[in-house]
Order: C-alpha cells, then sequence, then structure tokens
C-alpha cells in the first residue's frame, strides 16, 4: 500500500515536472509590448459604472493619457489626426467623469491641438471646458488660440479673447481680440499669443512644440 502511495506521487510529481518544463519559455519569456495600433477608446458607459468613484476613475484615465499624451491613433498625414482619436476619447471620458478637471481641459486640449494635431477633438474638449470654466482667463485664451490657427473662425476666436481679458488676461489680448474681429489678426499677435501660452504651459512635449510653432513664424517673416 505504501509502495502504491509513493509510485503515486511519483507519478504526479512527474507530470507537474514535464507541465513544468513544457511551459518554462512562456514563463520566462519576456512579455511582448502592446502596439499603439492596438490601443482601444474607452466606452462611455464607463460613466455610469463609476458611481461614488467617478474622480479616481477620472485620474486613472488622466493618468493612462499622460503616457501617451503624442499618439496619433488615425493620422491622416504626418501634420494631421483624424477627429475622435485615441486620446480625444480618453480626455472626453476623463471630463464626463469629473467635469472640474480642469488640468485635463487645459493640457489635454492643448496637447490635442498642438501635439497630436486632432483638431476636431480639440475643439469638443476645449468647448466643453469652456462652457466649465466660463471666467479662467489661461482656458479662454488657449481655446482662442485654437479656434484662431486651427478652426479659422476669427469671430470666436474674437469673443474668446475679449472674455479672456475681460477675467485676468494681459491688456493687449483685448486689442488683439478687436484686430481679429476686424481684420483677421497679424503675425505680431501670434507670436504674443505663443510666448504666452509657452511661459503658462508646463508639460515638456507642448513647451516644445509650441516653440517650433513660434520659431516657424518668426522665420517666415524673416
Amino acid at each position: 500500500m505504501l509502495r502504491t502511495i509513493k509510485n503515486e506521487q511519483i507519478f504526479i510529481l512527474a507530470l507537474l515536472c514535464g507541465f513544468f518544463l513544457a511551459t518554462a519559455n512562456s514563463f520566462f519569456k519576456k512579455p511582448v509590448p502592446l502596439s499603439r495600433a492596438d490601443y482601444l477608446a474607452p466606452p462611455k458607459v464607463i460613466v455610469n459604472l463609476s458611481a461614488g468613484l467617478k474622480v479616481q476613475a477620472a485620474d486613472s484615465f488622466w493618468l493612462r493619457g499622460l503616457q501617451d499624451f503624442d499618439f496619433c491613433d488615425q493620422p491622416v498625414n504626418k501634420m494631421e489626426c483624424v477627429g475622435q482619436s485615441w486620446l480625444f476619447h480618453i480626455l472626453d471620458l476623463t471630463t464626463d467623469l469629473d467635469p472640474k478637471f480642469f488640468s485635463a481641459f487645459f493640457y489635454g486640449g492643448l496637447s490635442l491641438t498642438v501635439v497630436v494635431n486632432d483638431f476636431a477633438g480639440a475643439t469638443q474638449i476645449f468647448d466643453k471646458g469652456v462652457a466649465e470654466f466660463p471666467k479662467n482667463w489661461i482656458l479662454l485664451y488657449a481655446a482662442a488660440y485654437h479656434a484662431a490657427t486651427e478652426e479659422k473662425d476669427k469671430v470666436k476666436a474674437s469673443k474668446l479673447y475679449f472674455a479672456a481679458a475681460k477675467y485676468g488676461a494681459p491688456s493687449w489680448v483685448n486689442a488683439m481680440a478687436g484686430r481679429l474681429a476686424g481684420e483677421g489678426g497679424d503675425e505680431k499677435y501670434a507670436e504674443l499669443i505663443l510666448q504666452q501660452m509657452i511661459d503658462s504651459a508646463m508639460e515638456p512635449k507642448l513647451i516644445e512644440r509650441l516653440q517650433q510653432k513660434l520659431q516657424k513664424i518668426k522665420s517666415e517673416k524673416k
């Protein structure tokens, strides 16, 4: 009886060793990194499934977005991304979960328009942010920049600049708003806008891209 038990134990042990050896390669193999092309946009239904934890969920999606703040999943060309990009969906969900998440509106909108070049997505995030923070001149200023340069909507841009001036922006912004409303602006004001945005930005990627745009304007003037 004892010998039978030992034999069974040895048999089971042999099976376990065989299984381990057969699968050892998968245990020790380096994990295959997820391709950016495999990223999926989070479903909006998450908002309805996060009762009581919406702010925490918003923080989680924001942190996820920060890891790929320059990711365009569907490029139109080297300079532009298809609207409704992966990053847009992350930011849209983040701001649905926490409508008072200022950084998601400001840095998220800037990243969409300046880094990713998802101009349609940036418009939606800025419009959403301005509705939540109608007296925050920094956000109004960034939204106005996007409206003027990418939406090509001078009337909308001038209104946003006027609002920014009203709520604390430098005095020259008011003059720029008037110029946009009347003539469409010029390079001098574009330089001032970009420099102000560089001074107020914190994300290195945003600062770098804004500086590139500013340098392009200066070189075109020469």
